[in-house]
């Protein structure tokens, strides 16, 4: 990448859709069963004489709130590269950088709103019986509330991406498949917060390295 100094705005363009393009393809995997639960929802739904919406409105609206967040990301990535805490190739640059994020990531494992929040991600039918009201836009309105919920359950995972690399493939499957066994694990509360443990063990870790 260029120094940051010398970035335009079709460089953060760009760099925008990469991170959209990477959440899409990191968490739709993880929403599968969502959207298959909500399908079936839509089904009984028009067996009852009521509209169906398409599935993928309530998959837009999941996608939009990662979209959003993508935008936050993209500026707080460019921050850090102005700050020199990123190098070029996007991966930390400083020890000390590295071990407070993969710190707090752990710590947020265990924090109300992050439990809160997966619990939504693991039972979304609450989400969806208040807000359904059989139109595109409510099923985009119930998308984006549940694609909230997972924005604020994950967020802290994804800024992983800054300690091992943006770009780094082996990463990218890695929390990919962590946010998927969190959403499934039968103990989601256990998974959650040995996650969190190991996150903070590996960070203080880091920390005396």
């Amino acid at each position: 990448m260029e120094p940051v100094s010398q970035w335009q705005a079709h460089d953060i363009v760009m760099l925008y859709v990469m991170w959209a393009v990477m959440m899409a393809g990191m968490m739709l995997p993880s929403a599968l069963p969502v959207l298959l639960l909500v399908q079936k929802f839509n089904q009984r739904q028009t067996q009852a004489h009521h509209r169906n919406v398409p599935i993928s409105v309530f998959a837009a609206g999941y996608l939009l709130a990662w979209c959003l967040y993508s935008v936050l990301v993209t500026f707080l990535q460019w921050g850090l590269h102005h700050f020199t805490l990123l190098t070029p190739m996007m991966d930390s640059a400083s020890q000390v950088f590295s071990a407070g994020i993969v710190i707090v990531a752990g710590f947020y494992q265990f924090s109300p709103l992050k439990q809160r929040c997966l619990q939504l991600c693991r039972s979304p039918m609450s989400v969806v019986m208040k807000g359904w009201n059989n139109n595109k836009l409510s099923a985009l309105s119930v998308g984006f509330k549940h694609g909230s919920y997972c924005v604020l359950c994950c967020w802290f995972l994804m800024a992983l991406l800054f300690v091992g690399g943006v770009m780094n493939i082996s990463l990218i499957i890695a929390l990919t498949l962590l946010v998927i066994l969190e959403k499934t694990f039968p103990n989601a509360k256990a998974f959650s917060y040995t996650v969190g443990a190991a996150l903070i063990i590996f960070g203080i870790y880091l920390l005396l390295q």
